[in-house]
């Protein structure tokens, strides 16, 4: 065969087929299959119609690479969360413990019992996995689990108080990330709010004044990310419980984050936790599984067996429920909370709001010296002190003494733009005239600093 008959001809390209045999394309194939391969070298060979690289095998394969980057590659990418938000709704708020991670794993390889009873080869109920720890950590009657707290709170006014009215405090009124309003949520449950006392003043005889024939609950909702400060006043949910008893009434409450253990334990504010609630002699509790606790992404449900009853039997909780994966997450999670004393050295969250200071500071100087070299004159590198925040709606006014590495120069959004293009993007904050990055959540120092010498922060 003559050398003019295997090149192609300028202008006219080879034939899709030949050109999906070039070796240089066959990692791109096995990674992203034949036919998405085949429609990136449609597009070259269009795009490059009358051009004298259209039979280039090394620049097809690197645009065929580029074109296809955004279907091969996860759109989920590992970050280094530096922003001083603990619990960072963006960014995925709680990180799981090995635990927890190896029980979801496991789950997701092989069949489970998640609707099985091995005893008796009949079918099982899959709350069963996690309800006998909530119970044990709370002390409620009975528990169940569904995909996040808003679900909670919608399935419970739904089961609960459908078609009648609920009372809320008019400070309770609250609206958090993702337009998530309690007056929606009560109109999607079919319910009918009625708001007490004023923004920043509610009484018990509000509460009282309000109660009538079609009442069928008193609600309380955390604030979550807000805070009303001075001339204020609040019922606590535990003072509503008399009322709602001689009224024959049962008492819900959102603790939004919530929590299982006390967090003053790590010398942070008090959160009220759900074992509190139940004590008090709260009917209903709702909170995450994902923010404070530290788990999957889950609501959980806990309080009086009756109730808790008529909210796992509502239609709606099907299409609510958990899987299999995040089920073993949790329960894995909520085993972890039978030692306490080493919550803080086996789960993420809590070893990241528990991390001491001074340590923060250690890490801050060790990382120092590699970040101004790689800045080469281009911002100033220093060391301040910042307090951070733990995030999703948690003490939204209380604030974690922390360390951060600032950087200063001409252009801070450019910079900052320079470290999210790093292969595992950086993620800091800007304020006081500097890129800060709050280290308290830096867990792998060596990949922070080996990735830095591709740092391309732009013009100096």
């Amino acid at each position: 065969m003559r050398a003019s008959e295997t090149r192609p001809t300028l202008g006219r390209p080879p034939s899709i087929d030949r050109m999906a045999g070039w070796m240089a394309l066959a990692p791109l194939i096995a990674r992203a299959g034949r036919p998405l391969v085949v429609e990136a070298l449609r597009a070259w060979a269009e795009a490059r119609r009358g051009s004298a690289d259209v039979g280039d095998e090394a620049a097809c394969a690197r645009w065929c690479e580029a074109r296809l980057a955004g279907l091969v590659e996860p759109s989920q990418r590992r970050v280094f969360n530096l922003t001083g938000t603990v619990l960072h709704t963006n960014l995925g708020r709680a990180l799981l413990a090995e635990e927890a991670i190896e029980a979801a794993v496991a789950a997701m390889r092989s069949p489970t019992t998640l609707e099985y009873d091995l005893a008796d080869g009949g079918r099982g109920e899959r709350d069963d996995h996690i309800a006998p720890w909530l119970q044990r950590l709370t002390g409620a009657e009975a528990a169940t689990a569904v995909n996040n707290n808003a679900a909670a709170v919608l399935l419970v006014l739904a089961a609960l108080a459908g078609g009648r009215e609920v009372i809320v405090s008019r400070g309770e009124l609250i609206e958090i990330g993702g337009a998530f309003r309690i007056p929606d949520i009560m109109a999607q449950a079919g319910c009918r709010l009625v708001e007490v006392g004023t923004t920043n003043r509610t009484h018990l005889r509000d509460y009282a004044e309000a109660i009538g024939p079609e009442t069928a609950a008193i609600m309380k909702v955390h604030p979550s990310n807000y805070a009303v400060t001075g001339f204020t006043k609040t019922v606590p949910a535990a003072d509503l419980v008399p009322l709602a008893r001689d009224r024959g009434l049962p008492v819900i409450e959102d603790l939004g984050s919530g929590t299982l253990v006390d967090l003053e334990s790590w010398g942070l504010p008090h959160e009220p936790t759900a074992r509190e609630a139940i004590a008090a002699g709260i009917d209903v509790v709702t909170f995450s599984g994902d923010k404070l606790l530290g788990g999957p992404q889950a609501g959980l449900i806990v309080g009086r067996r009756d109730l808790v009853e008529r909210v796992s039997r509502h239609p709606t909780k099907r299409a609510l429920r958990l899987d299999k994966v995040r089920l073993a997450a949790l329960e894995a999670t909520l085993r972890l909370y039978g030692d306490p004393s080493r919550l803080a050295e086996r789960l993420p969250t809590v070893r990241a709001l528990a991390r001491p200071a001074d340590e923060i500071r250690a890490a801050a100087e060790r990382l120092l010296p590699a970040v101004g070299a790689a800045l080469a004159g281009r911002a100033e590198a220093t060391i301040e002190p910042v307090r951070g925040q733990i995030g999703s709606g948690a003490l939204p006014v209380d604030l974690l003494p922390s360390f951060a590495i600032a950087l200063r120069g001409r252009s801070l959004d450019r910079l900052a733009a320079a470290f999210r293009r790093l292969p595992v993007p950086v993620i800091g904050r800007i304020g006081d005239d500097a890129l800060l990055f709050d280290l308290r959540t830096l867990d792998d120092e060596a990949t922070f600093v080996r990735q830095l010498e591709g740092l391309d922060a732009g013009d100096r």
